[in-house]
């Protein structure tokens, strides 16, 4: 891998270091943005450097291995993929102009826009059907993996350069969300190699330390407009507080992740603008339903009726966030708004945890100061379980390797989740073919209900087949969704271009070809 010039990785102490005493100091403020002066008309140039928690010295630039917001920041920057989720969760079309479905559903037709990549090639169909088929390799567990191996791809063919058309295994209604699913971008024909890697997205590649830095420059002859912007720098460190210091310090103009209290002790002092992006994070745990003991559906069930949602909205979302039910996507599409709420009945959590023989059980709660909010939630959780007799060990994982370390181990574990289309969580988490399966939900009656809900172009159907699949996962699923917050992220007074109104892990987040330096 590269590394860059002078800006590195920085760590907290190296942050901290950044800002006297004095210009750290806390502010106080009410909500709002008083005293932060209007951004000034766009302009060219200048260097926005954007400040993440990272997954260490591992990380690669491969497109189809993103899973971390950190990578996905530098995906997007680099590639593009056929499509993208909206502000409302619906496919926007990308390097895709255009797409048309059979009368059937096992047929799609993609146009493709005028694109290059960034060595000067014409974005081909060829480089499309190249780009999946390596996503859906036999050896692959990419998450696009399993919202891509619908795609029939030796029965798929290249019209033209500029056309393709996917024939499916099965009936697919909504299709498009496969194009835009994580992970599934556009690379090259015949590329193996991600040490200088050549995308067709707004910024081209510089340099890269893993765990460190990365840098990118703009790219003049991108399809939708040349970036404002003359270089982009991401830079990595895993400290909340790190990354506010840094931002009041003029280190970073940009900050990611940021804790409630955090927005509010700084967003009214005229230093920093605090964005709020609509709810973009999903709270929960994830239990592992193919081992002991949440094999059991009484001791799923326990948790369920165990946990005080009210509390954790309050203490650990510091009053900044909406309940949840159990069940992804509140506020989205087919979101099964009837399903009734549930609220702490620890009688009935004792009872089920008598029921799957639980009682006076020590688990392991698995969790990390890898994201904000995670270990604080675990923590209380674990003093809610214990009043109904259950005792939960909350151990702390590792910073850089939390996520794939719960994907492989662990019975229970601290989760959240940026958005996406209910569709597109069921197709990637929940089904028996899921290669991000991590609760271990494997039902070949759920899977035929997805499968039917897929299959007809009745939208009232659908619906009913999205209540039924969310019903049984409120009843007995290993997802715990107690809470989802929005998405909290601060810039520089003098950044402009970034839009409050984009929930994490959609089409206009992070979009830094968006966004100038006034």
């Amino acid at each position: 891998m590269h590394e860059s010039g002078p800006a590195r990785g920085l760590s907290r102490r190296g942050f901290l270091g950044l800002t006297a005493a004095g210009s750290v100091a806390v502010l106080v403020g009410c909500a709002g943005r008083a005293g932060v002066a209007a951004v000034g008309p766009p302009r060219p140039g200048g260097r926005l450097r954007a400040a993440f928690s990272g997954g260490g010295a591992a990380e690669v630039l491969d497109p189809h291995e993103t899973d971390l917001y950190i990578e996905i920041a530098r995906a997007k920057a680099l590639y593009e993929k056929l499509a993208d989720y909206g502000s409302d969760m619906s496919p926007q079309p990308r390097l895709a102009e255009r797409w048309e479905a059979s009368q059937d559903l096992l047929a799609w037709r993609i146009t493709l826009r005028q694109a290059a990549f960034h060595d000067g090639r014409p974005v081909r169909a060829s480089d499309v059907l190249a780009s999946y088929a390596r996503i859906v390799e036999p050896s692959s567990s990419r998450r696009a993996k399993a919202s891509l191996a619908v795609i029939d791809l030796p029965g798929s063919r290249a019209i033209d350069d500029r056309t393709v058309e996917f024939r499916l295994k099965r009936p697919y209604a909504e299709f498009p969300n496969a194009l835009a699913t994580l992970g599934a971008y556009i690379i090259p024909e015949g590329t193996t190699d991600f040490d200088r890697p050549v995308g067709s997205g707004p910024f081209r590649f510089v340099s890269f330390a893993p765990g460190r830095n990365f840098v990118a420059a703009r790219n003049p002859d991108y399809w939708e407009g040349t970036p404002h912007l003359d270089e982009l720098e991401i830079v990595v460190t895993n400290d909340e507080a790190a990354r506010v210091n840094a931002l009041l310090g003029g280190q970073v103009e940009y900050a990611h992740d940021l804790t409630p209290t955090s927005a509010r002790t700084h967003e009214n002092t005229g230093r920093v603008r605090v964005h709020r992006l609509p709810l973009s994070n999903f709270h929960g745990l994830v239990m592992k339903t193919d081992r002991p003991p949440f094999d059991r559906p009484e001791l799923r069930q326990a948790m369920f009726h165990l946990v005080n949602r009210d509390e954790l909205v309050r203490s650990v979302l510091q009053g900044s966030g909406q309940l949840c039910n159990d069940v992804y996507g509140k506020g989205y599409r087919y979101y099964a708004d009837a399903l009734p709420q549930r609220t702490q009945d620890l009688d009935r959590a004792r009872a089920l945890i008598k029921q799957a023989g639980a009682e006076g059980l020590t688990i392991d709660l698995d969790t990390s100061d890898t994201s904000t909010g995670l270990k604080e939630a675990a923590l209380a959780i674990s003093d809610q379980a214990r009043q109904a007799g259950l005792n939960l060990n909350v151990r702390l994982g590792n910073k850089d390797t939390y996520w794939s370390d719960i994907a492989k181990n662990g019975v229970m574990a601290s989760y959240r989740s940026g958005a996406m289309p209910l569709e597109s969580h069921i197709s990637q988490r929940l089904l028996t073919t899921s290669t991000t399966n991590n609760t271990k939900w494997q039902r070949p009656e759920f899977d035929a209900l997805y499968q039917e809900a897929q299959s007809t172009a009745d939208d009232a159907r659908r619906e009913q087949l999205y209540f039924q699949m969310q019903d049984q996962l409120h009843r007995e699923g290993g997802f715990l969704w107690w809470g989802v917050s929005d998405w909290i992220v601060a810039s520089a007074p003098n950044v402009g271009g970034i839009d409050d109104r984009a929930p994490a892990n959609t089409l206009d987040w992070a979009r830094y070809d968006k966004v100038w330096l006034a």
